[in-house]
């Protein structure tokens, strides 16, 4: 490289003077290649750059010498243009510079921009990065398509706009290393599209008129234009026959509209119909309809070839040349033309495209020679019915003669020749710009065909009469004069066959009027040739493409080995093959009167789907539909669903019903097996079009009592590290109320909030696959008071507010930092101050396992970083929601060098979605007791519960909270043998009174109860040892006021405002042995209870020091079974009024 070196000083008003230090964070070298650098070289240089450039960010502090062999480790640039030519000499640009259409912007602009300052701004093959965005010293790029691309440029790694974190955070910080700026990671499908993007040089790709219009043309153009429409002129009569065109044409037209407007929403990928149709509506249809459109094309090319070498068995009757008998020729020369066919396609898409102009020359050459013919009356083709254009015949022929038919017969007999629009879209692949090819090609091929079917059907109609002998003998002698039918009127007289309905000719019998009408009659044969090799050919191309597109998204496992294509169109040669089976298979039946009707069914089934995706996007309204096609109507799109759907029936019932069960098994299966593909489809704008608008409708309305739910902001922590408190809230939540997962994250350094972010997503998805109903919401805090006060506030939306707070009771606060306590015990009176109800899980083993074979650790072990891994455990531990180690927190830090943990480590061969949930039958390192009973406990609501009771201690009324969570628990299949027992306190000489005062409320709120009894004994005084326990309980907390001065006393009870006066604990001796009391009789009666739900004691904000409250949880709950603590917020959530 030669040494024309410059740094770009941070002003760009400054001329460079000479190699300056860069005062850029990117210290970006500019290296004028010398001109003798071959433009491979260019390019190498380029990815070389790429790789380095990831190396080269040095921290800001580095003063980088702009010396010769510096630069080459930092960027390679290319200093394209400079037009003050004071930087590098002229001959520096390469060759190549401009011609490689990647250049971010034209010369013109560049000049413009600024005018005539230094440009050094990058080709891009070499960098993302420009160092001059309108003059100006900044790595912010100016919008660039290729920032958009879901695949590789050419020649270079996926071009990435410059991510936030580079931009925003500061220089000190290493930028964070993500992949994909905006999530778009590719899924393996996209990458191989990514792959296939790359496309050497040499591919085929057609325009509209090849690529579209033509096969479009040749395949709705098929054998029935040339043998069935007669026919069904001399059924349906002239009338009758343009309304069964103009039908099909209505519901042709309108999905051509459809595909259309899908088609032109965006880049088309291979795959036609399927790609349209699973973009659009989601992999559950696009998956199903891709393999029945795939199917049906394969059957079709069967069907057309039998209808080609039925012709071909017809001519070699004709000339005694029958080889075996008719079926077993069919057969023959069935397998020769789709062998012949398969040669064609493998060859390649050019060949192929070869071979359609050169029969849609032969077709069109026939329909003229029929034209022609019909204006040419030849003597000899009177008694065979054609008679030239006359009037009687036109008037006679205008209405119907149905013979052993009906108008929807006829109808499904001619639809069939309709179909074939989407052999175009099929191969969106293939054509050079199918946003253009589709509409334009699609919508010209269904006018043109049409017409040319309503010309037949009306020139068939008024020179043809529907009944001739071919006998020239048969004319009228004069005497008959009082004739009624237009042949008798032009002096022929069909009568003697009618009579005995065995006509040989005219509409109605001969099969071959058009060949007999036509100027050259082999000329006719030859189009029904093309007609039907045409349209196998297309049908032999479009199955294996849709094929080989639906085997890419890999819905349907183990059809990958269709996927991988060859040679430098990507050709689906197993596809191919496969298709030729299917192919083979149905000619050898060589009966297709049964099938013809499935294939259209199978087709209308994929319109039908098409125009059903566009009603769909325009319904939903996401700002991602915005077709450049704008004749499309969403409501016309619905009636043209519907009318496939109609049409379907009309066609064949059976066979509709058949096709409806394929796609809905196909459906269900495939939303069963839940692809992990996001394809931005209208399913999910719609889903939230509906969620956005209930939600707004929910908010216009007052909540009635009936509809109270309880919807819980859970403080869970990780959601998988308190499974107990976590199942249990579901257990009455799920499909009744909402549930929020809380985590207040604390943390000493600095909050890393892409982080936070990941892991909301982490964790959500780990909730979905447990297949637990709820939303996972972290936030960063000071503490856990200021995290829940966020929560309690911002979580939810509108009316999908949380109303009741749960938390895990704090089972380690003795051992634990007292301030811990005061922050746990202020989140509880916040709750209540917000107005809401609070709910306190107790279990004496304790809820949290985050400690247990790296609970922290959620997907795999190294997904976190290392360094937040001490961090994370010992907030679990001792900071997190409800500290509920069954650990002092002293011990916490060193969790994560606990032998258990590192174990887990090495070993990830653990189910991913349950780790802690899997029972090991022989653990990986024997646990301690403690951690065993646990793990136990924390796997109880899991369990189906057996018979037993759910014991309510209904002490206090607030608003029935106490009552509803058990109804509703016990609703549940786990609970459902549970019965509810309800315990409420009493006087002793009324206690028969008050059983039935109970009894009459709960059977006006229709719950169920097996058993109310009522307590006189709750004000008797407690037993001594309990007494004297607690005591020696709240010893230590104790501030012993009378024992000090006033002002030392003060200042004690400012500083650790948790210690309990003697004042309050005077003032509090009853409420304080009610809670000694209520522990020995909850011992007393609800020793076995499978969940004890009771009503939580209240504590006076600012009366009651957070010490002496937890002292009477502690007492009240200790040494019980799974105990709820719950206090609602003091309005009714029950109701006895319809």
């Amino acid at each position: 490289s030669s040494g024309n070196f410059l740094a770009l000083p941070g002003d760009p008003g400054l001329k460079p003077a000479g190699p300056t230090p860069s005062q850029s964070r990117f210290q970006v070298d500019l290296v004028a290649e010398a001109a003798a650098a071959s433009p491979e070289d260019e390019c190498a240089s380029g990815k070389r750059a790429e790789k380095e450039a990831a190396a080269a960010t040095p921290a800001s502090g580095q003063e980088q010498a702009a010396g010769g062999e510096e630069a080459k480790g930092r960027f390679r640039v290319v200093n394209f243009m400079d037009p003050g030519g004071a930087g590098s000499p002229p001959d520096a640009v390469p060759a190549e510079g401009f011609q490689n259409g990647d250049t971010v912007m034209s010369e013109g602009s560049l000049h413009s921009s600024t005018g005539g300052q230094h440009h050094y701004h990058y080709d891009t093959h070499t960098n993302t990065y420009y160092l001059r965005t309108f003059g100006h010293n900044t790595i912010d790029a100016v919008p660039n398509i290729d920032f958009y691309r879901q695949t590789a440029a050419p020649f270079a790694e996926k071009l990435i706009r410059p991510t936030l974190s580079e931009l925003h955070d500061e220089l000190d910080k290493e930028p964070f290393e993500d992949g994909f700026a905006n999530g778009d990671e590719l899924t393996p499908a996209e990458e191989a599209a990514a792959k296939e993007a790359v496309e050497p040089k040499g591919v085929i790709k057609f325009g509209w008129i090849k690529g579209v219009l033509v096969r479009c043309m040749l395949n709705i153009w098929g054998v029935m234009l040339f043998i069935r429409m007669s026919w069904i002129v001399g059924q349906a009569g002239i009338g009758f026959s343009c309304v069964i065109v103009l039908m099909s044409m209505v519901v042709t037209t309108i999905t051509g509209l459809s595909t259309s407007a899908i088609a032109t929403n965006g880049f088309v990928r291979g795959g036609g119909a399927y790609y349209l149709i699973s973009r659009s509506l989601g992999p559950e249809f696009g998956g199903s309809i891709g393999l029945i459109f795939a199917f049906a094309n394969a059957v079709a090319v069967a069907m057309y070839v039998v209808g080609f070498a039925e012709t071909v068995v017809e001519l070699l009757k004709d000339a005694d040349a029958i080889m075996l008998d008719e079926i077993n020729d069919v057969r023959i020369i069935g397998v020769l033309t789709i062998v012949l066919l398969l040669g064609i396609s493998v060859a390649g898409m050019e060949w192929e495209a070869k071979a359609q102009i050169f029969l849609l020359v032969i077709l069109i050459t026939a329909i003229f020679n029929y034209f022609i013919g019909t204006f040419i009356s030849v003597e000899a083709k009177e008694p065979k019915g054609f008679l030239g254009y006359k009037a009687e015949i036109f008037l006679e022929n205008i209405g119907p003669d149905f013979r052993g038919e009906t108008f929807f017969s006829v109808f499904a007999i001619f639809f069939p020749a309709a179909t074939g629009i989407l052999a175009g879209a099929n191969i969106s692949g293939d054509l050079l710009d199918p946003q253009v090819a589709i509409p334009r090609g699609t919508l010209l091929a269904i006018l043109i065909t049409g017409l040319v079917y309503l010309g037949v059907a009306v020139t068939a109609g008024s020179c043809i009469v529907r009944d001739a002998t071919g006998n020239s003998n048969d004319t009228i002698s004069s005497q008959f004069q009082n004739c009624t039918d237009a042949a008798c009127k032009l002096g022929y007289d069909f009568s003697s066959c009618k009579v005995t309905s065995d006509c040989k000719y005219g509409l109605q019998n001969d099969f071959q009027v058009m060949t007999m009408v036509s100027g050259f009659g082999p000329l006719i044969t030859a189009g029904v040739f093309s007609a039907t090799l045409s349209s196998a050919l297309a049908s032999l191309v479009s199955a294996p493409k849709v094929f080989q597109a639906l085997c890419k998204d890999n819905i349907y496992p183990g059809l990958s080995f269709f996927a991988k294509g060859y040679g430098k169109n990507n050709e689906p040669l197993r596809g191919y093959v496969l298709t030729f089976i299917i192919g083979v298979a149905f000619i050898l039946i060589a009966q297709l009167n049964a099938i013809a009707p499935i294939i259209s069914n199978f087709f209308l089934a994929s319109y039908a789907l098409i125009n059903f995706s566009v009603f769909h996007a325009s319904l939903a309204n996401s700002p991602g539909w915005r077709p450049s096609f704008k004749y499309y109507n969403m409501w016309v799109s619905l009636g043209g669903a519907v009318l496939c759907c109609v049409v379907m029936f009309v066609i064949n019932w059976w066979a509709a019903l058949l096709t409806n069960v394929i796609v809905l098994a196909l459906y269900i299966y495939v939303s069963y097996k839940k692809p992990d593909v996001n394809w931005g489809s209208s399913t999910q704008a719609l889903t939230y079009h509906q969620a956005l608008t209930h939600s707004l409708q929910l908010s216009g309305v007052e909540d009635h009592i009936k509809n109270f739910r309880p919807q819980c902001l859970v403080m869970t922590g990780y959601p998988n590290s308190r499974p107990a408190l976590l199942n249990l809230v579901h257990a009455f939540t799920k499909n009744v109320g909402l549930m929020i997962c809380g985590h207040v994250r604390t943390t000493s350094r600095r909050p890393n909030f892409k982080e936070l972010a990941n892991e909301q997503i982490r964790y959500q998805r780990w909730l979905l696959k447990n297949e637990t109903k709820a939303f996972y919401n972290p936030v960063f805090a000071e503490d856990l008071r200021q995290g829940t006060q966020c929560l309690l506030q911002a979580a939810g939306l509108g009316r999908l507010k949380p109303n009741t707070l749960v938390i895990g009771f704090k089972n380690n606060w003795q051992n634990g930092d007292m301030k811990d306590v005061e922050t746990y015990v202020n989140m509880i009176h916040d709750a209540f101050d917000f107005q809401y109800g609070v709910v306190v899980l107790r279990l004496k083993e304790g809820l949290d396992v985050s400690h247990i074979q790296g609970q922290d650790e959620l997907l795999s072990s190294q997904e976190k970083s290392s360094g937040m891994k001490d961090i994370v455990v010992s907030i679990d531990m001792s900071k997190d929601s409800d500290g509920d180690s069954s650990k002092p927190s002293s011990k916490a830090t060193s969790a994560q060098n606990s032998p258990a943990i590192q174990k887990d480590d090495d070993d990830d061969t653990k189910a991913p979605t349950q780790p802690l949930l899997k029972k090991d039958k022989s653990p990986t390192l024997p646990l301690n007791m403690a951690d065993q009973k646990l793990l136990e406990a924390s796997q109880q609501f899991q369990k189906k519960q057996g018979k037993g009771t759910v014991d309510v201690w209904w002490l206090f009324d607030d608003g029935g909270l106490t009552l509803l969570i058990p109804y509703l628990l016990t609703n549940k299949k786990r609970w459902k043998e549970c019965k509810i027992r309800v315990f409420i306190g009493g006087k002793i000489n009324r206690i028969d009174h008050d059983r039935r005062a109970m009894a009459t409320l709960l059977s006006k709120f229709r719950i169920d109860f097996s058993d109310i009894t009522v307590l006189g004994d709750i004000n008797t005084k407690p037993k001594k040892k309990n007494v004297a326990a607690f005591e020696e309980m709240i010893e230590p907390y104790k501030l012993r006021e009378d024992d000090m001065e006033q002002e030392a006393a003060e200042k004690l009870k400012a500083d650790e405002p948790w210690r309990i006066t003697d004042n309050e604990l005077e003032l509090y001796k009853a409420k304080t042995n009610r809670q000694i009391r209520l522990n020995e009789l909850l011992k007393e009666h609800s020793s076995t209870a499978n969940l004890i739900v009771m009503s939580m004691p209240l504590a006076r904000k600012g009366a009651v020091s957070s010490a002496l409250y937890m002292s009477w949880f502690e007492t009240l709950s200790k040494d019980l079974p799974p105990i709820l603590l719950v206090r609602g917020n003091h309005q009714s959530v029950l109701t006895f009024y319809s």
